[in-house]
C-alpha cells in the first residue's frame, strides 16, 4: 500500500515547513528591527511585528494541514470535511510558493514545491472515497466476499449478473419496454470523518 508512507511523508514535511516558515519570518523580524528598516515610510517596529505574527500565523496553518496528514496516516482513511479543503488549499498554497519561488529563489525551491504538491496531490487521490478495485462485490454476506451495505431494492430478486431479470416477473419477449439486465441495488453511504 503506498496511502500510508506518503500521508506520513506529507505529515512530517508540513510540520517541517511549519517550523522552517516560523523561524524564517521571526528571523527577517528581528532582523528588519535591529536594522531600522523601513518601506515607504513604516514604522520598523511595525513592520517587524507583522513579519513575527504573520511567521507564526502561517507556520501554524501548517502545522495544522500536518495534523490532517498525521490524522489521514494513523486512521488510514480518506479526510473528509475540513480535513480535506485544508489538503486542498495547502496544495494551492504549495502551487503559488513554487510559482514565486521560481522567480525569487531558484529551480531547487521551485521543484521541492512542486515534489510537496505532487505529494499532497497524491495524498488526496489515493484516498479517494472508497472507489477502485479494491471494493467488495456488492450484496451477500462479508464472509463471502459481498459488501453488506449494498441492499436489493424491494420487488427485486437477486441473480448472475448479465442475466436479465424483469421488475414484474413476468416473461420478456422483447416487444415490451426495455428492462434493466441488472437488478438495481441501494447502497447506504459509508461515513468519514476527518
Amino acid at each position: 500500500m503506498v496511502r500510508r508512507p506518503v500521508a506520513w511523508v506529507v505529515a512530517v514535511v508540513l510540520l517541517a515547513e511549519a517550523l522552517f516558515i516560523a523561524a524564517l519570518n521571526w528571523f527577517l523580524g528581528m532582523v528588519v528591527d535591529r536594522q531600522k528598516m523601513s518601506l515607504a515610510g513604516l514604522d520598523p517596529h511595525v513592520m517587524s511585528t507583522s513579519s513575527k505574527i504573520g511567521g507564526v500565523l502561517f507556520g501554524l496553518y501548517f502545522v495544522l494541514c500536518a495534523v490532517v496528514a498525521l490524522l489521514v496516516a494513523i486512521r488510514n482513511r480518506a479526510p473528509a470535511g475540513f480535513g480535506r479543503i485544508l489538503l486542498i488549499s495547502v496544495a494551492v498554497v504549495h502551487a503559488l510558493l513554487g510559482a514565486f519561488t521560481l522567480s525569487m529563489v531558484g529551480w531547487p525551491a521551485f521543484l521541492f514545491m512542486m515534489v510537496m504538491l505532487g505529494l499532497v496531490v497524491l495524498l488526496l487521490m489515493t484516498y479517494d472515497r472508497d472507489g477502485g478495485p479494491e471494493q467488495a462485490s456488492p450484496g451477500g454476506a462479508p464472509e463471502a466476499g459481498g459488501d453488506p451495505k449494498a441492499v436489493t431494492e424491494p420487488g427485486v430478486s437477486p441473480g448472475v449478473a448479465g442475466e436479465p431479470h424483469s421488475r414484474t416477473g413476468e416473461p420478456q419477449d422483447g416487444d415490451d419496454e426495455p428492462q434493466d439486465s441488472v437488478p438495481a441495488q441501494l447502497t447506504q453511504p459509508v461515513p468519514t470523518t476527518l
